[in-house]
């Protein structure tokens, strides 16, 4: 194995008219073809983390306490949470849904009435005009996508629409409030509905019949330890409440988000084997090429299977070359990306303005982050490097055994 490997080292890197130049080609064909799976896998990451960051820390929390049984330990709190090691910080939240009424239109929303300390410990929350947090029960707060769709500002009164239950016959009830400021969780979709008060104030919109009061809970990490955390606070409050996790909270909408990454991936991984494919080719060409190099490695005693072995080590250098530099590529591109697109929107501004367009945008705020957050999944790389390897070995056998049967007497005739 180490004069085979030797041997196809030679041919990777040698001169062209050795050969050389049909593996450094498919070589290429490998890199160019890893380099865009590589960027969708840190891209897909990275939206991904990032809306389910915004979600976690801002919609949900990490785990939500419900009192189904209305035995009244949410408005006493859970004395239990603070016990817990990990444990952040537990809020009592009531959320309802009503229509919000402004200046210029009115839409459906979701009431949410929290403390505002749980909105402090949140990094994602941006602040656009006014206060960032209401205070007392006749302010609100609103979400960007919902104060513009109602032509809402700092300072105007709006009119909340709930209904109420009297006697079995659905009653509305309306209830005033004035915007202390609008917010932003830099996804437009998370926002869109979020109409934010206090407890105070939420009381007053929803009254004791609208909406469910439950707790959120934050622990130090929500991704690897949720479901550890839920069991044990679980088993310490008993059958009263009922504990879920985030992942139960929004669980088809994170399977949509990974099935649509596995899908990307998947069309990707088709790629990457139609370019490991060419390996085949280069390695026939090149036993074509190296003929008398196969005539007097075996007259010098070398096996059918030494000889098969140069080529298969070949296909798997190439392999391995064009995994290394394709990652590479890919890796260098893809922590990057947030400046590429910048500098690509820029440019395709630029040419725009010449022709009289607007401001082109490659990822559009209303439906994407405004920058993604770089996440290497390091496993995903190294199984895309594997399995592009291993194409290229697969690739390579049936050339390499044609060439191992090639008998030297023929050989040298023909040479």
């Amino acid at each position: 194995m180490g004069a085979a490997f030797f041997i196809a080292l030679r041919y990777l890197l040698g001169r062209a008219k050795e050969g050389g130049r049909y593996l450094r080609g498919a070589a290429a064909g490998i890199a160019l073809s890893l380099v865009p799976i590589i960027v969708t896998l840190i891209v897909a990451d990275g939206m991904i983390r990032g809306i389910t960051d915004r979600f976690i820390e801002l919609g949900t929390g990490h785990l939500q306490i419900y009192d189904f049984g209305d035995t009244g330990l949410l408005e006493i709190g859970i004395p239990h949470l603070a016990e817990t090691e990990g444990f952040k910080g537990v809020w009592r939240e009531r959320r309802g849904l009503g229509v919000v009424i402004g200046p210029q239109g009115k839409r459906g929303t979701t009431i949410r009435a929290v403390d505002p300390s749980f909105w402090e410990g949140g990094n994602y929350l941006i602040s656009l005009a006014g206060r960032s947090f209401p205070r007392g029960d006749g302010e609100l707060t609103l979400g960007q996508a919902l104060a513009e769709e109602i032509g809402a500002g700092p300072g105007d009164t709006l009119r909340i629409m709930t209904i109420r239950d009297i006697d079995g016959r659905p009653v509305p009830r309306i209830s005033v409030f004035t915007v202390a400021g609008i917010v932003s969780s830099g996804y437009r979709e998370l926002d869109a509905l979020w109409c934010i008060t206090t407890m105070e104030g939420g009381d007053r919109a929803l009254g004791s019949d609208a909406g469910r009061a439950h707790l959120l809970v934050k622990i130090e990490d929500p991704y690897h330890e949720a479901d550890r955390f839920s069991f044990a606070l679980q088993k310490k409050l008993g059958p009263a409440l009922a504990v879920y996790t985030w992942g139960d909270l929004q669980r088809t909408q994170y399977n949509s988000y990974e099935s649509t990454r596995q899908l990307l991936l998947f069309i990707m991984a088709l790629i990457v084997a139609v370019a490991a494919v060419n390996v085949s080719s280069a390695t026939s060409m090149l036993a074509l090429e190296r003929r008398r190099d196969i005539a007097v490695l075996k007259a010098s005693g070398i096996s059918r299977r030494g000889a098969a072995a140069v080529f298969i080590m070949g296909g798997f250098l190439t392999g391995l070359c064009g995994a290394a530099l394709g990652t590479g590529a890919g890796l260098l591109l893809g922590i990057n990306i947030n400046s590429l697109i910048h500098g690509l929107e820029g440019l395709l501004t630029f040419f725009s303005g010449l022709f009289r367009g607007g401001e082109v945008k490659i990822l559009d705020p209303g439906y994407y982050l405004e920058n993604i957050p770089v996440i290497i999944d390091w496993t995903a790389v190294f199984l895309i490097g594997f399995f592009t390897i291993l194409c290229s070995v697969i690739a390579s056998w049936i050339p390499a055994q044609r060439a191992g049967k090639l008998k030297p007497l023929e050989l040298f005739r023909k040479n």
